[in-house]
């Protein structure tokens, strides 16, 4: 049994959320901020088969689209006399982990 936890931009967590559940996967979600650009994010928590790891990740690839954005860049407060320039930064898609699991009970 492996466990999966992929972290989601917020925009793209419904359609993810959706997709997963369709394919037959049960999926915990997590509301969470990313450290980054702070911005909210959704982590999914989903425990299943070894044989069943490349297909959740196939559906989490599918729908969790990357695309590019600007963001006012962070500084200190030294550097708050100074007009931020917005720079392009890339979001969406997904970093997905995939765990060993030693033991599961379901009580």
């Amino acid at each position: 049994m492996k466990l999966i936890t992929a972290i989601v931009n917020h925009d793209d967590s419904s359609k993810v959320l959706s997709a997963l559940t369709k394919g037959g996967f049960s999926v915990t979600k997590l509301a969470t901020t990313g450290g980054f650009l702070l911005a909210g994010n959704t982590t999914f928590i989903c425990g299943t088969e070894d044989d069943k790891v490349d297909e959740a990740i196939a559906i989490i690839r599918e729908h969790a689209s990357r695309r590019s954005q600007f963001a006012a860049p962070m500084g200190s407060s030294a550097d708050a006399i100074a007009v931020p320039v917005p720079i392009e930064v890339t979001v969406g898609g997904a970093i997905i982990f995939v765990q060993d699991v030693e033991r599961f009970e379901r009580v």
